[in-house]
């Protein structure tokens, strides 16, 4: 599933390509992939000549606010909210390129470009949020998000407060979307590698220190990660079909049986609620 530096490379390239060009037509080739409204011609309808302001993310969303109008009196015309989920990717193409079998929306611009949202599992789902109505009250997984990882509100005394009490081990907790926004399993294996914390550890028994080493590795590693347009891993491409290439210097992450790179010993992969979960034994305790 695309983390957060997966949609955050999404987003940049979407700003660079899609901005400020009305939405010629398009074609809602699954009909579910559309969470609201309730029919895909309304989504359809609404986005037609509306242009894109800027594209957002908020975890693992994406919202671009719309406008519509001449370009002397644009006027609010709503948003447009995506989330990739496990395999969902957002492609900007030329409209003469063969429409990909797990094609499920396109919008249409000039230039012959098109936005493509292509999903294979269709777990994904595209929302038109109308300007009278609250993001969150229509894209209701937003009000469920924490903090964002680089925002002052994350800080290693914010996450030492949220920790205090969980009675679970530290890779579960950091998948909680509540606990801190976008993070999911590849990164937080990451994050505990580089701040020597095994992924069983209990919550409530991390130090202070370990707690800070540990905020800061979160940091690290999603910079390091963006940096490098995301991850090889699972289905993520960016706008233009290319994958990024933060999974060539993974830590731990799926490197099960491989040597630590930073001291040699065999990574050891784990289940944890029924989730993979990799770590090195001597570096991390």
């Amino acid at each position: 599933m695309p983390e957060l530096p997966e949609v955050e490379t999404v987003r940049r390239g979407l700003n660079r390509v899609s901005l400020n060009q009305p939405v010629r037509g398009g074609e809602v080739r699954l009909a579910r992939t559309i969470a609201y409204p309730e029919l895909a011609d309304d989504f359809l309808n609404a986005m037609t000549s509306a242009q894109i302001n800027s594209w957002h993310r908020r975890g693992k969303y994406l919202t671009a606010t719309l406008q519509q109008g001449p370009l002397s009196k644009l006027e609010p015309a709503g948003w447009l909210g995506v989330h990739l989920r496990m395999t969902g990717q957002l492609l900007w193409v030329s409209r003469d390129e063969p429409v990909q079998t797990h094609c499920r929306v396109r919008l249409f611009f000039d230039d012959d470009k098109e936005l493509r949202y292509v999903d294979q599992r269709t777990f994904g789902r595209l929302w038109w949020i109308p300007p009278d109505r609250a993001i969150e009250s229509v894209m209701t997984g937003l009000q469920k998000l924490g903090p964002e990882p680089f925002s002052e509100e994350f800080s290693a005394g914010y996450l030492a407060t949220a920790l205090r009490g969980k009675q679970r081990p530290i890779k579960n907790a950091l998948l909680e979307q509540r606990l801190v926004a976008g993070i999911g399993n590849i990164y937080a294996d990451e994050a505990l590698f580089l701040s020597g914390i095994r992924p069983t550890a209990v919550c409530d028994r991390l130090s202070r220190k370990r707690i800070i080493k540990l905020h800061q590795a979160i940091q690290d590693v999603l910079t390091t990660s963006i940096d490098s347009g995301g991850t090889t891993f699972s289905d993520f491409r960016d706008v233009h079909g290319t994958n990024g290439n933060y999974g060539g210097v993974a830590w731990v992450y799926d490197r099960e049986g491989k040597a630590c790179r930073n001291c040699g010993t065999q990574i050891v992969r784990i289940k944890l609620a029924g989730r993979s979960a990799h770590y090195c034994p001597k570096c991390q305790r």
